[in-house]
């Protein structure tokens, strides 16, 4: 892939993606109890933000919130395997929901994978 995935999926999947992404979030109770707002509009600008960033996009994230330190930023929780399979489920339901070609499907679902692994903390 010689462009972003920015650039590929584009500023509007992304967003979508988000916003179906937390759809599912609020269908999982274990995983909608790390979100203490009954508002999620504050977390889904977020991981916008974030993924705007680490694709290729703006660096709004970075102008808003500093560097991502994903791991430490979500230390106060405890993520086992469990919990990082419900937030896989969530965000691979999430990509089904957006039309994408299979080569950026796969390098998304690698990005996700690794990510989710790496914030395993119990």
């Amino acid at each position: 892939m010689n462009s972003s995935i920015y650039e590929t999926l584009g500023d509007e999947k992304i967003r979508l993606l988000v916003k179906h992404f937390y759809l599912h979030v609020r269908q999982e109770p274990e995983l909608r109890r790390l979100y203490p707002d009954e508002d999620l509009s504050g977390a889904e600008d977020r991981l916008y933000w974030f993924l705007l960033h680490v694709f290729g996009g703006p660096h709004t994230y970075l102008e808003q919130r500093g560097h991502p330190m994903l791991r430490r930023r979500h230390f106060q929780w405890k993520i086992d395997q469990h919990m990082r399979t419900i937030w896989m489920d969530c965000m691979l339901r999430a990509m089904d929901e957006i039309q994408m070609d299979t080569d950026l499907r796969e390098t998304l679902m690698n990005y996700f994978v690794k990510v989710a692994n790496h914030m395993v903390n119990s």
